[in-house]
């Protein structure tokens, strides 16, 4: 991706400010904000790439869209306009959040399900992956329609199937090498 390594020296630098100011917390809130902002508003996102609209606009409409940011995360869009980076706000948006994660020990984890979870198994699923990774993690919410029923649970490298496609598939394998059903 276009940016990535500017984006993460932008967010290193932000982070270590913030960590001074004792607002990485802040930080993170209003960066999570943005980042889900700009990827879900394909018009946003057009805005901030585009060379056409002046960088004063750009300023006002991102101050207007994101009232009460943190000084620091003002600072940053500041910064990010004058260098002309403004293209890559919601990237160094994702990083900050990624090293943010990192330094506070909590872990990504995404459970892709038939259905949308409800509040009540969201807060069964993180307990499970704390009880699993001895780690916090945020959750991602995938709805797949093909996992049937179940679920799937990946955190970082580690991945837990208990989908019901997974279990029918297993069975048909066993059902296809099983000679005696074979011969019927």
């Amino acid at each position: 991706m276009r940016g990535t390594r500017a984006a993460q020296r932008y967010a290193k630098a932000i982070l270590s400010l913030a960590k001074d100011k004792n607002s990485a917390e802040a930080v993170n809130e209003d960066m999570l904000s943005i980042s889900e902002t700009v990827l879900n508003s394909k018009d946003l996102e057009n805005m901030l790439t585009s060379p056409v609209v002046k960088d004063s606009i750009k300023k006002s409409a991102l101050l207007e869209i994101f009232k009460g940011l943190n000084t620091i995360t003002k600072g940053a869009i500041d910064i990010l306009l004058e260098n002309g980076r403004i293209n890559i706000l919601h990237i160094v948006a994702r990083q900050y959040i990624i090293l943010f994660n990192e330094l506070n020990n909590v872990r990504q984890a995404v459970v892709t399900t038939a259905v949308p979870l409800d509040k009540e198994l969201e807060t069964v699923i993180l307990a499970k992956v704390k009880e699993l990774t001895g780690s916090e993690a945020s959750l991602k919410s995938i709805v797949d329609e093909s996992i049937i029923g179940g679920f799937v649970l990946r955190v970082g490298d580690l991945q837990y199937d208990a989908s019901v496609s997974r279990n029918l598939t297993r069975l048909k394998r066993e059902l296809k090498d099983n000679t005696y059903v074979s011969k019927i």
